[in-house]
């Protein structure tokens, strides 16, 4: 090795020394003493609770749910939320990218601070990898605060500091909320990004979210609250040498509302028929289900902090239907036990997750498919997404139902719903897999409401012939089959994967990385 080489590997190995003793000391910013958030009470008056009077007058007892299942309808629904909101706006992501949809919605931010709003960010740092400056010129409004959970310590070393503290690191806050005047909430499978919301340009993520109101917005609040008081949510301030300026946040919103990313919008339909109360909300019993932030610190065999348990709960008593809608779908010996045991009873279990082609983890369908021969034979009706599906081609509904769940030009499923014989509805952020089960945190809200959890499974089964593949047992050999032009075409290997693909995820379900997934 050349004097000079030796002199590079000398100056990276006393760097990376340097940073895992400084990953090892510094640890997260401690938030004792700091004074707790809480999410402000909903007030009479507000142009929200305005609108959303005539629904809570007739339905005193009940919340009030609308299904948004196209891409469009639901930054539209974000946002006009964020243009309506006159007291506070709190938003809860896993990602959220620099992109239209989300300069679109930070530039709505700003807007409501302007009006006084106050507005609170919950970013998680990983899925995220905010840039630390955009946040501080963010956090630099007066009435705005960004915090980041769980962060990674060394700032200006993210993937380093990230790999020396992974056993912390990997655990990550998965959840999805955005909740304004404590008046609506939205809750769903929806990040912030263009793919979630069907303007992408390769490839867009099928989805689903419901706008709630009545009592269960302040059950989401609350469990907002939770996380933003809890110790793992960090002020960006508190862990960053870095400090914005009056310039820097000026260059920020300039960037917002200029250049060629940022093309017109047409007039935000959801926010008129929202302020003239024409928003069909389905009235029902909903709670809100969310895993406790201290998850990310507990061991993961402790289950008490879990979500999963309460929604194994539901799936367990089950009568006649269960339907699965969950793009990373790996449910271990346990899930196939228990899906099992509901075939047993007579329940008919149908499960629509991704493609080998349509998934965009490919790691994950290694760990998924080892487990398609043990449902079948238990009798579980398996089917994967095409990556031309068709869902969400139909605008949504009336009656506050789905018309045409999910969709895109090359269709890749993120939507994570369950629907209990056909008359309750779990939607969240949560996947059917290890690492929502035991590492992420996760949220979402379940429903009774038979007129919505009937719409929803009825939309998911009668597309599925057409969006997606049927897995099939033939002895001891898969085939797929699907409808293509009048006529039912079968298929001896993973659909519209290449060789390589295919070998790809051969060479992953080797590895014993089952419980990352």
């Amino acid at each position: 090795m050349k004097p000079a080489s030796v002199c590079r590997w000398n100056r990276f190995g006393a760097l990376f020394v340097a940073a895992a003793v400084f990953a090892g000391c510094a640890g997260l910013p401690k938030t004792d003493g700091r004074p707790a958030s809480r999410g402000l009470s909903e007030r009479q008056g507000t142009k929200l609770s305005r609108a959303i009077q005539p629904f809570v007058s007739s339905h005193p007892r009940q919340s009030g749910l609308h299904a948004l299942a196209t891409g469009s309808g639901a930054l539209a629904a974000r946002l006009a939320l964020a243009g309506l909101a006159e007291r506070s706006l709190d938003l809860q992501y896993y990602i959220w990218h620099s992109d239209q949809s989300g300069k679109r919605l930070i530039h709505e931010l700003l807007q409501a601070a302007d009006r006084g709003v106050r507005v609170r960010v919950l970013l998680d740092d990983v899925g995220a990898s905010p840039r630390d400056e955009n946040l501080l010129a963010l956090d630099h409004h007066p009435n705005i605060e960004v915090r980041l959970f769980n962060p990674v310590v060394i700032r200006s070393a993210r993937l380093l500091g990230a790999a020396l503290d992974f056993s912390r690191v990997n655990r990550r806050m998965h959840n999805k909320a955005l909740i304004a005047d404590n008046a609506v909430a939205i809750v769903g499978g929806r990040n912030i990004g263009d793919e979630y919301f069907g303007v992408h340009g390769e490839v867009n993520f099928a989805d689903l979210d419901l706008a709630a109101v009545g009592p269960v917005v302040r059950e989401v609040s609350h469990s907002f609250d939770l996380y933003w008081n809890s110790p793992s949510a960090i002020a960006i301030t508190a862990l960053t040498r870095q400090h914005s300026t009056p310039e820097r946040a000026t260059t920020l919103r300039a960037s917002l509302t200029t250049g060629k990313d940022l093309h017109p919008l047409p007039e935000n339909t959801f926010a008129t028929r929202l302020r003239r109360g024409l928003v069909p909300f389905l009235p029902g019993r909903a709670w809100a289900l969310y895993d406790d932030p201290s998850k990310v610190t507990a061991a993961t065999d402790d289950t008490t902090t879990h979500l999963a348990p309460q929604l194994r709960s539901i799936v367990g008593k089950s009568k006649c239907e269960l339907v699965i809608v969950s793009p990373y779908f790996i449910p271990g010996k346990r899930g196939v036990a228990n899906l099992t045991e509901l075939r047993r009873r007579g329940v008919r279990v149908i499960v629509l997750t991704n493609s080998l082609a349509s998934t965009d983890v490919a790691a994950v369908h290694a760990g998924y498919r080892r487990y398609r021969v043990p449902l079948l034979r238990a009798g579980v009706e398996l089917y994967e997404n095409k990556t031309t599906g068709g869902w969400g081609r139909i605008r949504e509904g009336q009656h506050g139902g789905p018309g045409g769940v999910f969709g895109s030009k090359r269709a890749s499923l993120h939507a994570k719903t369950f629907t209990f014989d056909r008359r309750s509805i779990f939607v969240g952020s949560m996947n059917l897999d290890p690492r929502s089960l035991r590492l992420n945190t996760e949220n979402g809200v379940l429903v009774d409401c038979p007129p919505l959890a009937s719409a929803l499974a009825k939309e998911v089964r009668s597309n599925l012939g057409r969006n997606a593949y049927r897995v099939q047992l033939d002895g001891h050999r898969l085939f797929w089959t699907t409808e293509r032009d009048g006529k039912r075409i079968r298929l001896g290997s993973e659909p519209e994967a290449s060789l390589w693909l295919r070998a790809k995820v051969n060479l992953l379900s080797w590895l014993p990385i089952e419980g990352q997934l």
